[in-house]
């Protein structure tokens, strides 16, 4: 009798071992038709797909932050309110009795020479990289059992998370949150039941939203002498860090934004669902 229990633990050993290998090699074969023949980029893209998985697998809900700006910054590295808004969003879920774990999806590289080629991703509404998300959705969609996910997105992040819900229209478990969209993205996006969409805070006319350009140069000269503060004090931030664009700030304290939020997460994803 303890041989046996012995075999069968070391043969459900083995078939997890076998499982994990299978999903490894799929991740790559998946990065490979992304990427080509870059065997570092299909790498990275599945060590960080596994990743996700391992961390979302007996969970619920997988929370996907795209961020503002160009898109590749940490969580720790975004605007006050926008980690407010990931914050109660979380807690939010927390209450609805969800389990969930959180990743973020950098679109951009870093640096003015991967900032040009970003450029044309964005003026084509993302045409490469929701490609990529979008793969990585149905990858973990596909093996994870009753996963349900939902995109953050703010500003860019916002037009980027509908690009990839427009991609991924067929599947029904895939909810985006987008706030504040960049006007240039704005007549290109889809709404359905599942997105929720806030173009203003409440409070003031979001000038990004709106596309008032010349509200938005005027603050480029404040913006500056903040980003030469920053660095006088020893402390350098990002130059879009020091934009303060009037409207365009979606605090999670505001009550037209949480309370949006939370009646829509509380009719999509309360005990019943």
């Amino acid at each position: 009798m303890v041989e046996l229990a012995k075999f069968d633990k070391d043969n459900l050993a083995n078939n997890i071992s076998d499982m994990a290998l299978a999903l490894r090699e799929e991740a790559r074969r998946l990065g490979r038709q992304l990427f080509g023949d870059d065997s570092g980029k299909d790498a990275r893209f599945a060590d960080r797909l596994l990743g996700i998985y391992q961390d979302a697998q007996d969970k619920d809900i997988l929370l996907i932050h795209n961020p503002g700006g160009w898109g590749n910054s940490p969580m720790e590295n975004c605007t006050h309110w926008e980690r407010s808004v990931v914050t109660g969003i979380s807690t939010t879920l927390e209450k609805l009795g969800c389990s969930f774990s959180v990743s973020q999806y950098f679109r951009g590289g870093v640096g003015w020479r991967e900032h040009l080629q970003d450029i044309r991703d964005y003026i084509r509404f993302f045409s490469f990289e929701r490609e990529v998300l979008a793969a990585e959705v149905e990858f973990l969609t596909e093996h994870i059992e009753n996963l349900r996910i939902i995109m953050i997105g703010v500003s860019q992040g916002a037009g980027f998370s509908n690009a990839v819900m427009q991609r991924l229209s067929e599947l029904k478990r895939v909810y985006s949150i987008e706030l504040g969209v960049f006007f240039f993205h704005r007549p290109r996006r889809v709404i359905t039941e599942r997105t929720l969409i806030i173009d203003h805070n409440g409070l003031m006319t979001d000038a990004v939203i709106e596309g008032d350009l010349i509200t938005m140069v005027m603050t480029l000269p404040m913006a500056f002498l903040r980003w030469v503060k920053h660095r006088l004090r020893g402390k350098p931030v990002k130059f879009s860090r020091c934009i303060k664009l009037a409207g365009h700030d979606y605090h999670w304290e505001y009550p037209k934004v949480s309370q949006q939020i939370g009646d829509f997460l509380k009719v999509n994803f309360s005990a019943r669902h």
